[in-house]
């Protein structure tokens, strides 16, 4: 036996049994096991993308002819036991309950090493007598190995079925992480200021009643609430530790006019449900260190024009002059404020900041707003960075006459200036190259950069007095313009104002930019960026079974509460598939089983890092 492999001392002429172990549930990736040829073992890894099936097959070698020395049964025990242990049975739910796989593996072991007590003695029992053992003892052998196996079977399906049908529930939390989520992300989206479409916006109505929800939400999970001078509604969990760094969770609960019902809302529900879980399985007062979810009053900026309003008071970047902008209607968000009984001076607003030193860190799950996940077949990816932003707003001012009585030559028409204006900003995000030179603003990498970074929407036009038989007076329009290269955005941002003051002049009319809003790029965390690749493939790995590829990692175009957040703390995002790539419309969706799996992804993270 010295320096041979075990298979080695049986005889090359093996009668091969085939035992064929069905999984009656799907697996994805399955690996077949192990496949007898010749006299060698192979193991063979196949990859299964879709089947309803998982084969798992063991190859017991069974010699024709048993010799009577000790070693060679011996070295066939050996070949039994070490396939046993070598086998790898991959579990739909990692984290079941492990005394139940400690007495099932027991139980295999037990039958087997009878079996294979059984085969030694009936062959030394022929060699005692001197008589050749006969083609009978084969059979009756080969007959108890397979009792064995379908003992083992019988017990594995008894087992298997019982975990299945009652630790699925226990492990995977559908009633909290999908119904209930899925529930109440359509409840929230019923809260609405406008009758047939979605539309919360800082402070109003639908926005307060939304507030309110959340809060309810919050407490049934366990978590102490509050709202503080800006509209933020706080839910949190002290744990074991209340001096330690808090997690801090959060997302926006207002909302673009015509909206989805996922956009902001996802990501508070999910945390939300991933602590009620810890909460129903005792796990919530375990917590190492302090959990904050966090429902942001304004991310949009629909109603004042300016982004952040509640992430940014937290971050403490929040002037004190946001608290004097007014909306169309002379309203002011100081105003907004009292209007629901938040009164805030001045001089308070920056008490509002947290203190850096106190905060562990800021995750956030948002849908994706974009294709890639869906295109990649991935429901979850990680945010590698966001796009930094850029928000105008250009006022037109020319010369109000007569439609029709005013020759075209002599007129001053600040609506033909803007539509030209709009048309130069789409060739200058098309083909920075053609307006960009390679001087000190911009250089080779920036135009690259640029070239497969930069977008620019005009998502807003108006004109007075807005009359069919006049021609306008003024027109304003907004522009937003985003870019991964914070330099490359603002060499366009200057290129535009070039060319944007040469057309004004060029038609006799005057030109007012106004820069109503800057966000800078911002890079995620690299820790949290690869804890929550951790957690989302784990999460994965629980609801299909199947062992997960590399989990996309991504740029996001979008802004998110994140930015202004990643002035306080370190910052990671999680983004969430949704139908093709679909956002800011009533035609937004996402899979309930992604939602699920979101969730899963935050309870993950809960319990492995917090």
């Amino acid at each position: 036996m010295a320096g041979r492999r075990p298979w080695e001392s049986c005889d090359n002429n093996l009668a091969k049994l085939w035992i064929g172990h069905q999984l009656a549930r799907p697996v994805a990736n399955a690996q077949s096991a192990i496949h007898l040829e010749g006299s060698k073992l192979q193991l063979l890894e196949a990859n299964v993308n879709t089947c309803h099936f998982a084969w798992l097959s063991i190859s017991l070698p069974i010699s024709k002819r048993y010799h009577s020395h000790s070693a060679t049964s011996s070295g066939c025990s050996e070949i039994l036991i070490t396939q046993l242990f070598n086998f790898k049975y991959e579990m739909r739910f990692w984290s079941l309950d492990i005394k139940w796989c400690v007495c099932l593996w027991l139980l295999c072991c037990c039958a087997l090493w009878l079996a294979c007590l059984f085969l030694q003695a009936l062959s030394l029992s022929p060699s005692l007598s001197g008589q050749p053992a006969t083609q009978d003892s084969a059979m009756a052998i080969s007959s108890s190995i397979l009792f064995c196996y379908l003992l083992c079977s019988v017990l594995s399906n008894v087992a298997s079925s019982f975990m299945y049908s009652d630790d699925r529930r226990d492990v995977l939390f559908p009633q909290i992480l999908k119904e209930e989520a899925v529930t109440r992300l359509d409840e929230l989206g019923k809260v609405s200021d406008a009758n047939g479409y979605l539309q919360r916006t800082f402070m109003s109505p639908a926005s307060v009643r939304a507030g309110n929800l959340i809060r309810q939400w919050m407490e049934d999970a366990g978590l102490r609430t509050w709202v503080d001078h800006l509209g933020n509604v706080h839910g949190r969990v002290e744990g074991l530790n209340a001096s330690a760094q808090a997690l801090l969770i959060g997302s926006h609960l207002d909302t673009v006019v015509d909206a989805g019902i996922f956009d902001g809302s996802l990501g508070i529900i999910t945390a939300i449900s991933a602590l009620k879980v810890l909460k129903s399985t005792g796990k919530l007062g375990k917590l190492k260190r302090p959990v904050e979810v966090i429902a942001f009053s304004d991310e949009e900026g629909v109603r004042f024009q300016s982004t952040f309003l509640g992430s940014a008071a937290l971050a403490g970047i929040l002037p004190v002059s946001a608290l004097r902008v007014s909306d169309k209607s002379g309203v002011t968000v100081l105003d907004a404020l009292r209007e629901n009984s938040i009164d805030i001076a001045e001089e308070s607003l920056l008490q509002l900041k947290y203190d850096p030193a106190s905060v562990w860190g800021y995750i956030e799950v948002h849908i994706e707003q974009g294709p890639v996940l869906e295109w990649v077949g991935f429901p979850l990816g990680v945010v590698q960075g966001i796009a930094g932003q850029t928000r105008l707003k250009v006022t037109v001012r020319g010369s109000q006459g007569h439609a029709g009585t005013v020759p075209m030559s002599m007129r001053q028409d600040p609506m033909t200036a803007a539509a030209e204006l709009i048309v130069l900003l789409e060739r200058l995000c098309k083909h920075p190259k053609d307006f960009l030179s390679y001087d000190g603003r911009s250089n080779g990498s920036t135009l690259e950069s640029l070239s497969s970074s930069l977008v620019c929407t005009v998502g807003e036009i108006s004109s007075w007095p807005s009359a069919s038989n006049v021609i306008p007076g003024e027109v304003t329009f907004t522009v937003d313009l985003r870019a991964i290269d914070d330099a490359g955005r603002e060499t366009v941002l200057y290129e535009l104002s070039n060319q944007l003051y040469q057309i004004c002049e060029k038609r006799s009319v005057s030109c007012i930019v106004e820069r109503k809003h800057d966000a800078n790029a911002v890079m995620c965390d690299g820790d949290l960026s690869s804890q929550l690749k951790s957690a989302s493939y784990a999460a994965l790995k629980r609801l299909t079974g199947a062992t997960q590829h590399e989990i996309p990692v991504i740029m996001s175009g979008a802004g998110h509460d994140a930015m202004a957040m990643s002035h306080l703390t370190k910052v990671g995002m999680l983004f969430v598939r949704c139908r093709g790539g679909i956002s800011h419309s009533p035609a937004e969706h996402v899979l309930d089983d992604d939602v699920w799996a979101a969730g899963l992804a935050v309870l993950a993270f809960l319990e492995t890092h917090v």
